[in-house]
C-alpha cells in the first residue's frame, strides 16, 4: 500500500523550507557600502559621459576649460555634516556649485544630481536627491581620495572632451592642461563605513572607473 505523507511532515517541511529560504535570501542582501560604491561609480561614468557629449570650447571665451563637467564631494552644514557628493558643470567658472549647474537627476529630472552643496542647497530640499547624501543613506562617514587624484585638499574629479580625468578645481587652471592636473597614475576613492570599505578606481587617461576593492 502506498504511504502518504501526513498533515504534520508537510507543515513541518514547509517551516524548514521557509527557514532555509529566509538564510538564503539574507545571504544575497547587498552591503550598504557595496551599493553606495555601485551608484558612485555610475554617476563618474556619467561626469564623464556629459564631459564628452557638452565640449565646453568656446573660440570667444580663452577660459573656457573652467566650465568642465565634474564631480566634487563634501561634508558641511549643508549636507547635514555628513558625506555626499554634486555633479555639475561651473558655468560661472568658480569653485562652488550655483543656481542652474548641476546635472538633472536622470532618473527623476524634477531633481538635481546633488545631495547638498555649500552655500547652494541643503540636503534636505526637494531639489536635493537623497541617494547623493551617502552619509545619511548608507552610512558612509569618511571618504578618503588617494594623492594621485587629489590637489590642494580638494575632492572632486573633472574630465576632459576626450573623457580623460583630471584633479583639482578646474577654476583654478590657469591653462587648458596645466601642468600635474591631468591624472596620471591610478586615482583611487575609499569609501569608508563603520564596517568596512570599498575601494573604486579611476584609470589615467581612458576614465575607466570600477570597484578594485571591498572589505566589510
Amino acid at each position: 500500500m502506498k504511504k502518504a505523507f501526513t498533515m504534520l511532515e508537510l507543515v513541518f517541511v514547509i517551516v524548514v523550507v521557509g527557514i532555509l529560504s529566509y538564510f538564503a535570501a539574507s545571504s544575497f542582501q547587498r552591503n550598504p557600502l557595496r551599493e553606495a560604491a555601485d551608484q558612485v561609480v555610475s554617476h563618474i561614468r556619467y561626469t564623464q559621459h556629459l564631459a564628452m557629449q557638452d565640449d565646453k570650447f568656446d573660440a570667444n571665451d580663452a577660459t573656457w576649460y573652467r566650465e568642465r563637467w565634474q564631480i566634487v564631494f563634501n561634508s558641511d552644514a549643508f549636507t547635514n555634516q555628513t558625506w555626499a557628493y554634486t555633479v555639475f558643470s561651473s558655468r560661472n567658472q568658480n569653485a562652488n556649485v550655483d543656481v542652474n549647474e548641476p546635472a538633472k537627476n536622470p532618473s527623476n529630472p524634477s531633481k538635481e544630481l546633488t545631495g547638498g552643496y555649500t552655500g547652494y542647497i541643503n540636503t534636505n530640499n526637494t531639489l536635493a536627491t537623497r541617494e547623493l547624501n551617502l552619509g545619511q543613506y548608507y552610512g558612509v562617514t569618511n571618504i578618503v581620495f588617494s594623492a594621485s587624484c587629489q590637489f590642494a585638499g580638494s575632492q572632486r574629479i573633472s574630465f576632459d572632451y576626450l573623457g580623460r580625468p583630471l584633479k583639482g578645481v578646474p577654476n583654478g587652471f590657469a591653462a587648458i592642461y596645466q601642468a600635474n592636473r591631468l591624472i596620471t597614475n591610478d586615482c583611487s576613492i575609499a569609501l569608508i563605513g563603520s564596517d568596512g570599505n570599498v575601494t573604486i578606481t579611476i584609470k589615467p587617461e581612458t576614465g575607466y572607473t570600477y570597484i578594485s576593492s571591498q572589505n566589510y
